[in-house]
Formats: C-alpha cells, sequence, structure tokens
C-alpha cells in the first residue's frame, strides 16, 4: 500500500481528545499502621490494587511481591496468597478500617486488597525481538500515550488479543501504575513493555524483524475494515489529543483509519486499540 503525505498533529489520531503479621484467621497484628505512600511507592516498586490486579503477579511472579493489606473480607479469597506470604516471610496486614486501605491505594476502587509490588523494567528493543516468535505477530506503538486508565484499557486489551508488546519511545515516561493495573484486570502482567532506542533505529530493527508499521489516523487512512492487514504488524498510536508526530507518522508503510457514522469525531485511544487489534485478529484467523 502506497504511503500517504503525513498527517497534521493534534487531530490525525483515531481518537480527540517483613513485619509483624495478622494470621488468615484474623488475629490481631502487632504492627503500626503504615504511613501513606503514593501510587508508585519507591522507585523501584508499584503499589498495586484490585483483586486481579495482585493475582495476577501472585500468579506469574510471586517473588516480586514485597508487602500485602486486606481486608477481612478478602481472607477466604486470598488463602493461597497468604500461606504463601508466611512461608516466604513476606509481611502482610488485615485492615479493618477500608478507609485506610483507600489511602494506602490512593483509591476508592482498591477491592480489598494492595500489594507493594517490585517494578519489571521494560526489555530492551533487541532482547525482545530476539524472543519474538515466527508467524502472526501484532504490537502496539504508543506514541505519547500518558493516562494511566487508557493505558491500562490498552493492557487488557492487549492481553485479550495476545499483543506481543507495547512500545515506548525512548523519551517516554509512561510507566505501569497502581490505576492502570487495576483497570488491565491483571493484563499488565501478560504484556511486556518494551523501550525503544531512537527511532529511525527501532523502525530499521522492527522491519528487519518483518513488522509493517501502520499509522492510525482519524481521517484520509485506508478503512480498517477493507484493508488487507499484514500478519506482523505494528500499530502507532498517537498521543491523547495531540496525536503522533509527523516524522513518526511518515516513517510508517501504512495509514489506517476507523470508519464511523461522524456523529463523533473519533474513538478514544483505548477504545481504538480494541477495535484495531479486533480486526487483526479477525484477518489472521
Amino acid at each position: 500500500m502506497s504511503r500517504r503525505p503525513p498527517p497534521s498533529p493534534g487531530r490525525d489520531a483515531p481518537w480527540a481528545g517483613h513485619g509483624s503479621r495478622r494470621a488468615a484467621s484474623g488475629r490481631d497484628a502487632r504492627e503500626p499502621s503504615p504511613r501513606p505512600r503514593t501510587e508508585s511507592g519507591a522507585r523501584d516498586e508499584v503499589r498495586l490494587y484490585g483483586l486481579n490486579a495482585v493475582n495476577a503477579v501472585f500468579a506469574r511472579r510471586p517473588q516480586a511481591i514485597r508487602k500485602l493489606y486486606l481486608s477481612s473480607e478478602r481472607i477466604p479469597a486470598l488463602q493461597s496468597l497468604l500461606k504463601w506470604c508466611v512461608a516466604n516471610r513476606v509481611g502482610y496486614r488485615v485492615v479493618e478500617d477500608v478507609e485506610e486501605l483507600r489511602r494506602l491505594s490512593a483509591s476508592t476502587h482498591h477491592e480489598g486488597v494492595v500489594a507493594d509490588v517490585l517494578r519489571e523494567a521494560p526489555l530492551g528493543l533487541a532482547q525482545w525481538l530476539s524472543a519474538l516468535p515466527e508467524g502472526p505477530c501484532c504490537a502496539l506503538w504508543l506514541d505519547g500515550v500518558g493516562n494511566p486508565h487508557n493505558l491500562g484499557a490498552i493492557l487488557r486489551a492487549s492481553a485479550h488479543f495476545g499483543v506481543a508488546g507495547l512500545l515506548l519511545p525512548e523519551s517516554s515516561t509512561l510507566s505501569l501504575s497502581g490505576a492502570a493495573a487495576r483497570v488491565a484486570e491483571g493484563g499488565a502482567e501478560h504484556v511486556p513493555l518494551v523501550r525503544l532506542g531512537p527511532a529511525d533505529d527501532a523502525i530499521a530493527r522492527l522491519r528487519a524483524a518483518g513488522l509493517t508499521l501502520a499509522a492510525t489516523v482519524v481521517r484520509d487512512g485506508d478503512d480498517l475494515f477493507r484493508a488487507t492487514l499484514p500478519r506482523r504488524l505494528v500499530y502507532v498510536l498517537g498521543a491523547e489529543g495531540e496525536g503522533m508526530g509527523e516524522a513518526l507518522a511518515a516513517a510508517c508503510d501504512l495509514r489506517l483509519s476507523i470508519p464511523g457514522t461522524g456523529a463523533v469525531e473519533s474513538l478514544n485511544v483505548a477504545s481504538a486499540t480494541a477495535v484495531l487489534l479486533a480486526q487483526w485478529a479477525r484477518s489472521t484467523s
């Protein structure tokens, strides 16, 4: 498919805009209440909350769990995790005051469980590419996407459709937060973050691995539902509101748009991602 002129920034994107413990039986702990912390916690830790987010970490990398806080109502559902904490000398505390869980998580959506977890460092591009399997493959290049709830929804859709990785530009400050992990509902543990180097080098490496880059734009792109999608594809998604940079859009091999009624200008980035991934999955099935 021939390359078209670069999109206009701002509009051409598919959207607008170890201490004492309390036993699982509920006995009192002799541990002072922890000081509230920011959502991200220490630099090498992230404070997660929500049942699916915490269970996903426990299932995949339990050794990353550093501290657990839970309500008494969550004890039955978290028996396996609590037994693991005891066996591995990981501190946990049953919190009777729901307001304290809200302070710990900085959210009302904690679902009765909060955990301090070691942050998983992004992969380098070379490391990620070396492990990439042959055959159909889809990845997302996030150019400026920063809203944690959008990131969480993107991770959830990516896990559902088997996305191989989220590619982050070298200048991106995007990282997993508690809010993003909760919205992802466990999906954050199934989709690796990949840190890119200079854009020109990253594009060359991706193409050498047989991947085609497709800029996603609001208008003047090929109709997503009529286009023939490559089996090895990188969707390039621009920032909420600003869209992707002109140079990056111009460097892509394809430009794709999601057709609609025109009643609204476009889809939110997370909603657009789900549509894009569903169509790729359909085309490669």
